[in-house]
């Protein structure tokens, strides 16, 4: 599992990684969202990797997503 946190504003980006950002779940600046790591959300991740923080997460956050 990864924890993926918003840490940066999304004033001035792209329409493309605005898009990306909110397919992954991510709202607002600081929301924080799981995902399993896959190819996928490695992608997505590497291209706004300048507006997120990843984590792993050892899956017991008591989250079960």
């Amino acid at each position: 599992m990864l924890k993926i946190r918003l840490t940066a504003g999304m004033v001035g980006t792209r329409e493309t990684q605005r898009r990306v950002i909110r397919a992954l779940g991510l709202g607002k600046f600081g929301s924080h969202v799981f995902h399993a790591d896959s190819p996928t959300i490695r992608g997505m991740v590497r291209k706004v990797h300048h507006l997120v923080t990843v984590t792993p997460d050892d899956g017991k956050n008591g989250n079960d997503k």
